[in-house]
């Protein structure tokens, strides 16, 4: 069994930047790791995803804004966002991609003047 605990939402201004980490139980070194994010009324979307060996891909909405890493000594997960938008406002979500996935509680992010 592994627990992915969110941290790092919170309320910040359009244009400014939150950093989001997802601390895990155990390693998480073989295995890929992903940030979803869900709006009220909207389904899950995939905002980022690493691979173990540490290539990543992200949704068309946040390229060139976010970014998704990894401290496998640390058994961290992080998602750089910067230039924030309102429509990225959504509570944020760690998957860990393993023979049985896990997630985390979720983090809230809101963007707002």
């Amino acid at each position: 069994q592994v627990q992915l605990v969110e941290s790092g939402g919170g309320l910040v201004q359009p244009g400014g930047s939150l950093r989001l980490s997802c601390a895990a139980s155990s390693s998480f070194r073989g295995y890929a790791m992903g940030w979803f994010r869900q709006a009220p009324g909207k389904q899950r979307e995939l905002v980022a995803i690493i691979s173990s060996g540490g290539s990543t891909n992200y949704a068309d909405s946040v390229k060139g804004r976010f970014a998704i890493s990894r401290d496998n000594t640390q058994n961290t997960v992080y998602l750089q966002m910067n230039s924030l938008k309102p429509e990225d406002t959504a509570v944020y979500y760690c998957r860990a991609y393993m023979a049985h996935d896990y997630w985390g509680q979720g983090t809230q992010v809101t963007v707002s003047s």
